[in-house]
């Protein structure tokens, strides 16, 4: 099954979605047989029915849409609802703007919410005035007590809306502090692994370099020519200095930052998209800035992938090949069009080249977002 259709499964089936059905459950069985009103039984049950799927159907679509297409399936829900409300003088119908108005907050900021609310409300008021026989009093209570019911599910949707960008955002800021705090992290082993090679090469090498010396001279003094414990003593100081040469210069081969880890923290604030990561035994990051740019381009990669598609996995590889860092992320995303480079993309492009590499970003024939970055394997 698709990422898309599973998350719009899941919406589904959701306590707010599940609370709209009852609602228009409601409103379905409130509808009489046979309505007193100019419109026939029968095509008041098929705008139901139509309201019905165009809601369900609107959850099976994927989140990636834009406010052009919520508004336009905002304006078909409330066209039934009217056709509904038209049908059914003194019904339950009016319920149904109250969905209404919870889609349209889920989608639209205050300011074009209220706008749009006030056009649905005042062609509410012309259908009762025409279709409904209600005097003054009772037409402004009930125009009143539906507009209010809408304007609560409004302010529960918009509430929603913002803790969830809220959530959106914390995330993102969670997932650049552990990123700060692996390179930190691993930066400060690099260091300290730097630290105790020196010392070993400059203290302990010089002490035993010394100690061999003068094992060497009193192996040629005639008075312990005959004992066998200062050449042993001597030919265990050169090869413990060996060791000790060989130890110092596999430890400076290893240079290098180990991002495993650090990629690991970043990607697990992040509930969705799962991240696979796999990193090359010997893929390791020559200085702070590579490092710092391969992290980056993953929290980007996954903070896009969570806000703009339905990308339920992506896969991160760090591979050494040709001489070169390659760095590989993609999703499995259903998006469209062209990807525009904005702030985030801009800034990554601007740590590869910074660190003496590249980055391209491309969106393939499924729609997924693939991004594929090279960086020098030396300083």
């Amino acid at each position: 099954m698709p990422p898309e259709r599973r998350s719009g499964l899941k919406a589904l089936v959701s306590p707010p979605s599940l609370a709209a059905c009852a609602a228009w459950g409601a409103v379905w069985l409130g509808t009489p047989e046979q309505p007193d009103g100019p419109l026939a039984g029968t095509l008041v049950r098929i705008a139901l029915v139509a309201f019905l799927l165009v809601f369900l159907g609107e959850h099976l679509l994927s989140r990636v849409r834009g406010p052009a297409l919520a508004a336009t399936i905002a304006g078909v829900l409330a066209v039934l609802a009217f056709v509904a409300i038209a049908g059914t003088p003194h019904g339950l119908s009016p319920i149904l703007l109250i969905l209404v108005a919870a889609l349209l907050a889920a989608h639209f900021d205050w300011k074009p919410l209220l706008a749009m609310l006030g056009v649905m409300n005042a062609v509410f008021i012309g259908v009762i005035l025409h279709f409904w026989s209600l005097p003054p009093r009772s037409l402004l209570v009930y125009v009143l007590a539906y507009a209010s019911f809408q304007l609560f599910a409004s302010m529960v949707m918009r509430s929603a809306a913002q803790a969830e960008g809220i959530s959106e955002r914390l995330r993102a800021a969670n997932a650049d502090l552990l990123a700060t705090r692996g390179l930190l992290a691993e930066s400060a082993r690099d260091a300290e692994r730097l630290r105790v090679a020196r010392e070993l090469h400059d203290i302990a090498g010089h002490k035993l370099t010394a100690l061999k010396l003068n094992l060497a001279v009193l192996t040629r003094d005639a008075r312990f020519a005959d004992l066998p414990q200062p050449r042993l003593c001597a030919q265990l100081a050169e090869e413990l200095l060996a060791d000790l040469r060989m130890l110092v210069a596999r430890t400076r081969s290893e240079e290098g930052l180990d991002l495993g880890a650090a990629l690991q923290a970043v990607a697990s604030p992040f509930p969705r998209p799962r991240a696979h990561i796999d990193i090359g035994a010997d893929a390791r990051a020559a200085t702070l800035a590579q490092a710092e740019a391969i992290l980056r381009a993953a929290q980007e990669a996954l903070t896009n992938s969570a806000r703009h598609s339905q990308a339920q996995n992506l896969w991160i590889v760090l591979r050494r090949e040709s001489g070169r860092l390659q760095l590989d992320i993609r999703d499995d995303g259903r998006g469209s069009g062209e990807v525009v480079p904005g702030n985030g993309l801009a800034g990554m492009r601007e740590r590869f080249g910074e660190a003496g590499g590249d980055l391209r970003v491309e969106r393939v024939g499924t729609g997924a977002v693939h991004l594929r970055a090279w960086l020098p394997t030396s300083a």
